[in-house]
Parts: structure tokens; sequence; C-alpha cells
């Protein structure tokens, strides 16, 4: 399996870790995606709204989950 196929569906995500070969900026909606087994343009797509519905709050948390990861 590469890197950019999903997880299958059913199997047990394994320890959470940053995607930074596929990520765009610091690899952590690659990572969730991979984790959770989406797409990460997904993943993008609900930071970027969240932060504008969220005034900013989710750029705080998109940078806790890339300190706190790996």
């Amino acid at each position: 399996m590469s890197r950019l196929e999903p997880r299958p569906a059913g199997e047990v995500p394994g320890k959470f870790h940053l995607d930074k070969d596929n990520g765009k900026f610091l690899g952590v909606c690659a990572g969730l995606g991979r984790y959770f087994g989406m797409d990460p343009t997904i993943v993008r797509l609900v930071f970027a709204i969240g932060t504008v519905v969220g005034f900013g709050s989710f750029i705080l948390i998109y940078f806790a989950i890339a300190l706190l990861a790996d």
C-alpha cells in the first residue's frame, strides 16, 4: 500500500503521525486523513472552513496537533 492510499475500511488505526511526505505545510491534515481513512483534501477543507467560521481557532488546533504529534 502506498502512502497516498487511505487505510482500508475496518483496519484498526495505529499510532497517529504527521505525514510530512504528502503534507502541504506540516503534514497535519495528511496525517489525519491517513489515520481516519479519508482524503486529506476533505480534512483541509474542514480546517479551512473551521478557521473562517471559528475566527481562527482551528489555526491554534492545527499547530497544537503539529506540536504534539510525533
